[in-house]
């Protein structure tokens, strides 16, 4: 059921029928200080966490409509008081005209969407070509991850380290919460309840997030678990991480909106790990908006699993069966835009091999009762990269968004279906690009955006696991680093030990891409594709993970792995076909991750790990030549040293809180390649 709270207005969602009275009668109060108190939600209660010498002091600068105290509709929707007072206190800041408490239902997705197409945010799709999906279209300056304006506010800089950006905590909270002053009026504030995490699982999390954008609504419901479900596993204590965000574009009246609102000039997405909130402004693209994604199940996820001695990474999980009928599960590690979704809904060229879908993103570890590490994909949906996504690329993926989707940024064609680039062979004639403009064959630019994106419910897929949902989470046997390299690094290679492995993780290089604002192409460290998802400093990180040998028996922890699917030729050329073809890569992984650590078998040292023996590489049907095999494979000794000095300068900006473990690994690299 609907549950809107405040005034009636012409923008409501509510049907005349369906709509509720109001939360209280609105009156007119003088801005106090008092109306600022317990903004943020306690630490893992949703209470205000800064002391009260501590609470941003405010002069009163006007008047303003404030919401009372009454709570019946509230009440009668959580009963969590903790969550009812958070929720009245940004009421009071934000000033929004009506409230909507979200309930996951259907009938409320359908009627959010319908109004969003009345306002032109959001473009239906035809009917027939793609049933029940949707186009939106952002502002140019709105289309991926602000890396730079992204903060970890730890308490102190120390903590956030040298890849983050850091503020202090207090200032960021005042300059927030001046943002956020007014930043809904004439707007509804939605109130979000969602879960990370199969619901029931020890895995999972609960989190709550406030918002302006219907957006945002529609999508979390889509990559969450998102509504009452969440609402009653919180209960009447229960825990949560607090979220709340704004797209800092308050409506005034008479004014016409915008299709895309978001604020140019201000833009910040801030964490507090030590108090676990997010706070995000400005913005309402992907995961500066859909504060479950990027903010929590990473950046503050990684936080908590570092106390709590698990693990939240940036990386896919997949179910493999050989023909035999063995099955084990992967865990992959690749910087946005680097495959990651292909990997995970492949589909095989070998006959006999099986790949089946946990998660394309985000994994959550810990090790379990047998003493493996288990993993659990706390998201519900994919939001995935659309340009390169096709039938040969990734046909799994194009049958999961054929309805029940919505796209963002990709280009519209005349009969009313979706198109990018690299999704046909042949591109339209003509299509509507995502700028708003008919974009010819032979225009010259794109028509969808390089980070156009796509989002849709993970159940959707015809390749996802029989056990994607297990509270449990499913065992790992491998764990797979890769990033996108045109050089130097070979198409797979195995780590010697865990610590070994974890160097590899930790000295991961890739050439960046449009996940991100910025230049693209560019080399940069990622170190286990998490540069801009840790939410600590890196380096306590990798003693984190260093950590794991002490916590089970070694011998039970996964066999690690690096692949590179991005190797190029002198001429430019691609030398592995990659997609489907990359099955008989994890072939040998699936191969070698029951091998003792010392075992040769089916493979050869070399001075960065070991690389598949002559042979063991199954390359039948494949038309690929031996020179260009051994192109792949090829260690270039100076190419190494360039790596291990570009290591060695990433690893200056750390100081002494580098481990020693990581370190002594850096100078086996160098004495291997000198």
């Amino acid at each position: 059921m609907l549950r809107c709270i405040g005034s009636r207005s012409r923008l409501s969602l509510l049907s005349a029928r369906s709509r509720l009275p109001t939360l209280a009668a609105v009156k007119v109060a003088k801005l106090t200080t008092q109306t600022r108190m317990g903004l943020t939600g306690k630490r893992t209660t949703g209470t205000s966490l800064l002391p009260e010498s501590k609470q941003p002091i405010r002069t009163p600068q006007r008047f303003y409509q404030e919401w009372s105290t009454s709570v019946s509709h509230l009440q009668a929707w959580t009963q969590s008081s903790q969550l009812i007072k958070w929720i009245l206190d940004f009421i009071r800041i934000m000033q929004p005209s009506r409230i909507h408490l979200c309930d996951g239902s259907e009938q409320e997705n359908q009627e959010i969407l319908r109004t969003m197409v009345h306002s032109g945010m959001l473009i239906k799709l035809d009917e027939k070509l793609r049933p029940n999906s949707y186009l939106a279209r952002s502002g140019r300056g709105d289309v991926a991850r602000v890396e730079e304006n992204t903060f970890i506010c730890s308490d102190t800089e120390d903590d956030a380290g040298p890849t983050n950006n850091w503020s202090d905590p207090e200032e960021m909270t005042n300059k927030m919460t001046k943002l956020f002053d007014g930043c809904m009026r004439g707007r509804v504030m939605y109130v979000i309840p969602f879960c990370m995490g199969p619901l029931g699982s020890p895995f999972s999390k609960i989190g709550v997030q406030l918002t302006d954008s219907p957006y945002v609504v529609v999508n979390m419901r889509i990559m969450t678990r998102m509504g009452k479900e969440a609402l009653d596993h919180l209960g009447s204590d229960g825990e949560f991480i607090p979220c709340v965000h704004s797209v800092g574009v308050p409506l005034d009246r008479g004014v016409e909106d915008s299709t895309w609102p978001c604020n140019e000039k201000n833009k910040l997405i801030t964490h507090f790990p030590e108090q676990r909130r997010i706070w995000s402004f400005g913005s309402g693209y992907g995961g500066n908006a859909l504060l479950g994604k990027k903010c929590l199940a990473l950046r503050i996820a990684s936080a908590m699993a570092r106390e709590e001695g698990w693990l939240a990474e940036h990386m896919l999980i997949v179910g493999i069966t050989n023909p035999q009928g063995q099955k084990k599960y992967f865990a992959a590690a690749f910087p946005s835009a680097c495959g990651k979704t292909n990997l995970a809904m492949l589909r095989p060229t070998v006959p006999g091999w099986k790949v089946e879908c946990v998660g394309d993103d985000i994994a959550w570890m810990r090790i379990g009762k047998d003493g493996r590490l288990w993993a659990v994909n706390p998201e519900a949906g994919f939001f995935g990269v659309a340009p390169g996504t096709s039938m040969q690329s990734n046909p799994n993926a194009m049958l999961t968004m054929k309805e029940n989707a919505i796209f963002t940024n990709v280009a519209m064609k005349p009969d009313g279906d979706v198109w990018w680039e690299g999704m046909t062979k042949d591109a339209p004639a003509a299509v509507n690009s995502w700028l708003r403009t008919v974009r010819y064959s032979d225009s010259g630019f794109d028509a969808a955006h390089p980070n156009a994106r796509f989002t849709v419910a993970a159940k959707q897929c015809p390749a996802m696991d029989p056990n994607w949902e297990s509270p449990e989470g499913v065992p790992i046997s491998g764990i797979i680093f890769g990033g996108r390299r045109s050089n130097t690094v070979p198409l797979v290679f195995q780590a010697r030990d865990w610590k070994h492995g974890v160097f590899v993780g930790a000295s991961m290089n890739s050439e960046t891409t449009a996940a991100a604002t910025g230049k693209r192409g560019v080399l940069r460290p990622d170190p286990f594709a998490m540069k801009p998802f840790c939410g600590y400093n890196m380096a306590d990180y990798w003693n984190h993970w260093l950590s794991f040998p002490t916590r089970t028996q070694p011998e039970k922890l996964p066999k690690i792995f690096h692949v590179n699917w991005f190797r190029k030729s002198p001429a430019g050329k691609f030398l592995w076909p990659g997609f489907g073809d990359n099955i008989r890569v994890l072939e040998w992984i699936f191969s070698r991750s029951d091998e003792p650590e010392n075992s040769s078998k089916n493979a050869v040292q070399s001075a960065v790990g070991w690389l598949p023996s002559q042979g063991a590489l199954n390359l039948k049907g494949l038309d690929i030549a031996p020179d260009t095999v051994e192109q792949l494979f090829k260690i270039d000794n100076a190419e190494w040293r360039n790596e291990a000095q570009r290591s060695r300068q990433f690893l200056k900006s750390f100081k002494d809180r580098v481990p020693s473990e990581i370190e002594a690994q850096l100078n086996t690299l160098e004495k291997n390649v000198a």
